[in-house]
């Protein structure tokens, strides 16, 4: 029985190479068993089940193309709706939109003077909505190229903006420690929220929209209450600026990444820490859960994208094509297609499948 298991482990090792801490887990829980006289093959066997099922049937991804046209830093990648096309943003003051099929560039937007950090979709794919370092929110038509509206009322660079769930309100944060909702028809801004003591990186709503989630440079996450704008839960645990905090699928737990290397994982109710992923070896800029809220996706200064089982914490892929930082991410709705990009100019589309 040792011997078929040695085996097991070899094939594992085979099929995985880049989920050695995976495997890791795995020996070291065998370990345990060994010294257990009876039934240990048994308690193996539902370790090996356990774990092949989570790596096996998760999201191993292969580079499918790279786009080119920026001429700076690219700072953000999003999938439309449909999932056929996305829009980049850089730090040439360019806002451009790809074809996904073909690779092309069908779009480009120029109006922001200085960088882009953030451009979404609307809920329809009509309107592009983009912030920046000179201050501005602007709203763009996909089909002309033309601005729609800029909104004004942050006192420093942009860094985030996202619409609510059902499109009616627009949401924005800051280097100016606050967080803005506007009106997304109208641009008269609702409300402002303040509390945290240092740049707001990123703020997003939940999927019900019922409430949204900070993360800062002072180190801490805040879940605040989307109507009154009262601070409802704050997480500390990070011991540098917190990049990202995105909420899963089911709105229960948050996921967040940082500059101090690491992701975790939390639950919103109890406020515990429920994992740490460690293995970046440089600052964290993005992270987002796929759609089974069991797998998450990073990238890193470390010009690495990793992906992490959720429940065990393991790195379970890692793509390493980027010669340069990279700074975002985004999936596809159905899953099977992940969008990066990176200092190094390039967007890289990445699809679902083995290596062979």
């Amino acid at each position: 029985m040792i011997y078929i298991a040695a085996i097991a482990l070899f094939f594992l090792k085979y099929l995985f190479q880049q989920s050695e801490k995976a495997i890791n887990v795995i020996i070291k829980n065998w370990h345990r068993i060994l010294d257990v006289k009876l039934g240990w093959i048994n308690d193996f066997d539902r370790i090996i089940t356990k774990y092949v099922k989570r790596l096996f049937y998760i999201k191993y991804f292969t580079l499918l193309k790279v786009l080119r046209g920026h001429s700076g830093t690219i700072r953000s990648v999003k999938f439309s709706p449909d999932g056929l096309k996305i829009v980049s943003t850089s730090e040439d003051e360019t806002i451009r939109i790809w074809d996904l099929e073909s690779g092309k560039q069908v779009q480009i937007f120029k109006g922001h003077s200085d960088w882009i950090y953030v451009a979404v979709f609307s809920l329809d794919g009509n309107t592009i909505m983009s912030c920046s370092q000179d201050t501005t929110i602007r709203l763009w038509d996909v089909k002309s190229g033309l601005e729609l509206m800029q909104l004004r009322g942050h006192l420093n660079w942009i860094c985030d903006v996202s619409f609510s769930p059902d499109g009616n309100i627009i949401l924005s944060s800051s280097l100016d420690r606050s967080i803005q909702l506007w009106n997304a028809r109208s641009g008269i801004k609702l409300r402002k929220l303040v509390g945290h003591l240092g740049a707001v990186m990123s703020a997003q709503f939940s999927p019900d929209g019922q409430r949204i989630v900070s993360s800062a440079s002072d180190t801490k996450i805040g879940i605040w209450d989307t109507r009154s704008g009262d601070v409802l839960k704050v997480f500390r645990g990070h011991t540098n600026s917190v990049t990202k905090a995105k909420f899963s699928p089911n709105g229960q737990f948050i996921v967040s990444c940082s500059y101090d290397r690491t992701i975790r994982i939390w639950d919103i109710e109890t406020r515990n820490e429920l994992q740490k992923c460690e293995g970046h070896s440089d600052i964290v800029n993005d992270v987002n859960y796929f759609s089974d809220g069991q797998t998450i996706i990073s990238c890193s200064d470390d010009n690495t994208i990793r992906l992490w089982d959720v429940n065990s914490g393991c790195e379970i892929d890692r793509l390493t094509e980027h010669s340069g930082w990279v700074t975002g991410i985004d999936i596809s709705y159905n899953d099977n297609i992940i969008a990066s990009c990176s200092s190094d100019k390039t967007i890289r589309i990445w699809k679902k499948g083995l290596p062979y």
